[in-house]
């Protein structure tokens, strides 16, 4: 429940924690309540790219860099077609945005979608708390909807967890539509829309791909039905165990020995179609300044993150699986968490990561000529 009210900052506002443990600070967009999974974003730039990435749907996206809002909000730089976060949490919001681009403010914005956040509240403390206790449920509640404290606690203890959350149909397109190839068309993919953040398709048309993007519950028939020359699956939000249907149309892919790429959500749809296990992390990776490790060429890469769920696949070794030999090609050097799955036996492979990084960095960007390079190979 939402309200739009002007002066929002003036607002009392609270931040409640399932474990009971509050904060206090200002209205900041949509005065009202929200509840969602408490995640931690360590990006300093990139606000209106996150906000607008379906992969946050149902998360209230806590921002670890102090000050934010100060580029205003832009009509070019959306990921999809509205903010997906369920509410937002900052420490010190811009008094007026400075930039070029800038169309209003992004305190406007959110109230304008109806996004409901908090403000001048201690981030580095709550950060500290969620990677200390983990990503938890939690509620913003500001204005009339504030309540005493045991039953803000209790309606926030009653929300589902996201474990075992089915979200990406929530999210994806419902229609199938095309993203023309920029200049001379090269290849045809079909993109399986799990909660595609629109500069996916853009830097495949940069390559020469004409991109059919597809509902998440696109068939087998319906993909092929494009003669497409490679098959994408998506990022998108929610718990990877709980994705049968995308699991089931990737192995059908596999079958066929389409050239496959899957980034974030699709790298687990790939590990458990290959066998693997998935599992929730503590809090996750999220942010733009994320090192990997590609273990194909050793290089390191600072990479733009999104999730909380990851593969459970060996480091130390290559695996056997029903489509040949897998193993695991990229791995985060905070914490081991793998990254990336490639198959040596038929052309497929998967980053747990964002290659097209709208907001930064780029080093990742190679992966969609990886991608083509597959489809050139299987085409000669």
């Amino acid at each position: 429940m939402t309200t739009s009210t002007r002066g929002a900052a003036r607002v009392p506002a609270v931040l409640v924690l399932e474990d009971g443990r509050i904060f206090r600070g200002r209205a900041y967009g949509a005065v009202g309540e929200t509840f969602g999974e408490a995640v931690f974003s360590t990006g300093m730039t990139g606000y209106q790219e996150t906000l607008t990435d379906p992969s946050y749907d149902r998360q209230i996206v806590v921002a670890t860099a102090p000050q934010i809002g100060n580029t205003g909000w832009n009509d070019e730089d959306d990921e999809s077609s509205r903010i997906w976060v369920s509410g937002y949490v900052v420490r010190d919001p811009a008094r007026v945005p400075s930039n070029w681009r800038a169309k209003r403010s992004l305190d406007d914005e959110l109230e304008r979608q109806g996004v409901v956040g908090i403000s001048g509240i201690d981030t580095r403390a709550l950060t500290r708390h969620l990677r200390e206790r983990g990503s938890m449920r939690a509620g913003v509640f500001s204005g009339e909807a504030i309540a005493p404290e045991s039953e803000l606690l209790a309606r926030v203890q009653a929300q589902p967890h996201m474990k075992g959350a089915s979200l990406y149909e929530e999210v994806a397109t419902k229609e199938a539509y095309v993203v023309p190839a920029i200049g001379e068309k090269k290849f045809t993919v079909a993109a399986i829309d799990l909660g595609i953040k629109g500069m996916t398709p853009h830097r495949m048309a940069e390559r020469g791909i004409e991109v059919h993007v597809l509902p998440a519950t696109a068939t087998a028939d319906e993909v092929y039905a494009v003669n497409p020359d490679g098959v994408f699956f998506s990022n998108g939000p929610g718990d990877p165990a709980t994705a049968d249907g995308p699991v089931a149309l990737m192995t059908a892919v596999l079958e066929r020995r389409t050239p496959l790429f899957g980034i974030c959500f699709g790298n687990q749809i790939l590990g458990r179609a290959l066998g693997f296990g998935t599992y929730k992390l503590k809090y996750g990776h999220r942010g733009i300044n994320q090192p990997v490790q590609d273990r194909t060429t050793g290089k390191v890469e600072v990479t733009a993150h999104n999730h909380g769920f990851a593969v459970d696949a060996p480091l130390d070794q290559v695996s056997e699986t029903k489509f040949g030999r897998a193993e695991v090609s990229h791995v985060c050097l905070n914490d081991n968490v793998v990254e990336g799955l490639q198959l040596l036996d038929q052309p497929a492979f998967s980053v747990q990561y964002h290659p097209e990084a709208a907001a930064g960095p780029h080093d990742a960007a190679y992966l969609f000529d990886r991608f083509v390079s597959l489809m050139e190979g299987q085409r000669a």
